[in-house]
């Protein structure tokens, strides 16, 4: 039950009983989704970090907070599937583009498209909620496959760093969807 209401005009209404239909699991929900606390955040690179808040084996996909405390890179990469960002805090873009995210900027990214993910030094952290589906094609400097992530390298990637600093991976076991 939510906190309650005091003065609201909807204090009156009463929640409604069915709320998930048959075999439909619980929503996934997670206070504080871009904390400080760097535990909660798994190394992508040495640069840049990601906080997973939702996993789908089934569809490939997943939600995190990617971050960077300074100047990070991702890596290049083709994507075959549609990306959406928005930006929390500080600066990022892709070199192929000419434009800069800053907080409050939304990104969609369509299929086909590939590109190098860098953040900018900045006095806030970089920190923009990203939900990818399917896998990232490693690309190298000449924009050619060289190796790819998708979403079991995440899941296997984010229960190594939650056991190694004792969070458990039973905590990336509760986001899959």
């Amino acid at each position: 039950m939510p906190e309650a209401a005091t003065g609201e005009f909807w204090k009156d209404l009463k929640p409604i009983t069915t709320v998930f239909q048959p075999n439909a699991l619980p929503e996934v929900y997670t206070a504080d989704a871009a904390t400080g606390d760097e535990r909660y955040y798994v190394p992508f690179t040495e640069t840049v970090s990601s906080r997973p808040l939702w996993i789908s084996p089934s569809q490939n996909k997943w939600c995190d907070v990617l971050t960077a405390r300074r100047a990070g890179l991702v890596n290049r990469y083709y994507h075959p599937h549609q990306v959406f960002a928005y930006t929390i805090s500080g600066k990022w873009g892709y070199l192929e583009h000419d434009w800069t995210a800053t907080a409050g900027d939304f990104i969609y990214e369509t299929p086909g498209e590939g590109h190098t993910l860098v953040a900018y030094e900045h006095r806030d952290p970089m920190k923009a909620i990203f939900i990818v589906e399917g896998p990232l094609i490693w690309l190298d400097e000449d924009g050619e496959p060289n190796g790819y992530f998708d979403v079991h390298k995440y899941i296997a990637m984010c229960k190594a760093h939650y056991d190694a600093v004792g969070l458990s991976a039973d905590m990336i076991d509760a986001l899959l969807r």
